[in-house]
């Protein structure tokens, strides 16, 4: 989206003139930001689907009454991202997503890679875990006003992630020790990018062959080795100038 109005989320954008903002959206505007009449914002679907308004009236402390100056469709950049993203210990793996949110990316998969330290159990824990990379991906992509709020998938095994590889139109996994820079590899314009990033301690061995099996090809970004909180958000940024994504 250009405009540069906060954006705030809502479940469908009005189809009307007219709109009320309320819930804990309004809250945020009305209370938070403290939005006064004549302000604009903008109202985002999280599918693409947007519209910019100016705040007519504040209803309360939860709740703005808008006029509907602009409504618009933005369709989704091609070829997609998608980021296999390896799991990561504390804050780290919250960093991945914002930062990749914020460059651009259409989904995120977590990864339980053989040498990740965070494991995700099936129970309350890792449910805890995911529901906190799925709200970091949805306050970033408002931050960085974005139409599109990244989906964020249940975490997949080695064996799950190779069947993201077969069904993708490339899949790059990210090694520093690569002799094929990512800027060598013939890029597609349209269907999904699988990029894979794996852990701090590296992707092992039978991983990469599991992959490479599958049809994934093994790419370097660079002459220096990034952690793998950012190394999604460089590579990103790169396919975005590569292919016409960014165009």
């Amino acid at each position: 989206m250009s405009d540069t109005a906060p954006v705030f989320l809502v479940d469908a954008v009005p189809s009307g003139t007219h709109a009320v903002l309320d819930g804990a959206e309004g809250h945020h505007a009305a209370t938070v930001r403290r939005l006064q009449p004549g302000e604009e914002l903008v109202l985002a679907d999280g599918r693409g689907a947007a519209a910019t308004c100016v705040v007519e009236t504040v209803q309360g402390k939860d709740s703005l009454a808008l006029r509907v100056a602009r409504a618009w469709h933005e369709p989704q950049p091609q070829p997609r991202i998608v980021l296999a993203q390896a799991l990561v210990k504390g804050d780290r793996g919250e960093l991945a997503v914002e930062l990749a949110t914020e460059t651009g990316v259409d989904v995120v998969t977590p990864w339980r890679a053989s040498r990740s330290i965070a494991k995700w159990d099936e129970g309350p824990r890792g449910a805890k875990a995911l529901a906190r990379w799925r709200s970091t991906a949805r306050e970033a992509a408002k931050q960085s006003r974005r139409a599109w709020v990244p989906e964020v998938t249940d975490p997949v095994t080695t064996r799950q992630l190779a069947e993201l590889v077969r069904k993708s139109a490339t899949t790059l996994v990210l090694d520093a020790a690569s002799s094929v820079g990512i800027r060598d590899v013939e890029l597609p314009r349209a269907g999904d990018i699988l990029l894979v990033v794996g852990p701090e301690g590296g992707i092992s061995e039978s991983e990469s062959e599991t992959l490479r099996t599958a049809g994934a090809q093994v790419v370097r970004l660079g002459p220096t080795v990034l952690r793998t909180s950012t190394a999604a958000a460089v590579a990103i940024t790169a396919l975005g100038v590569l292919t016409p994504r960014w165009r």
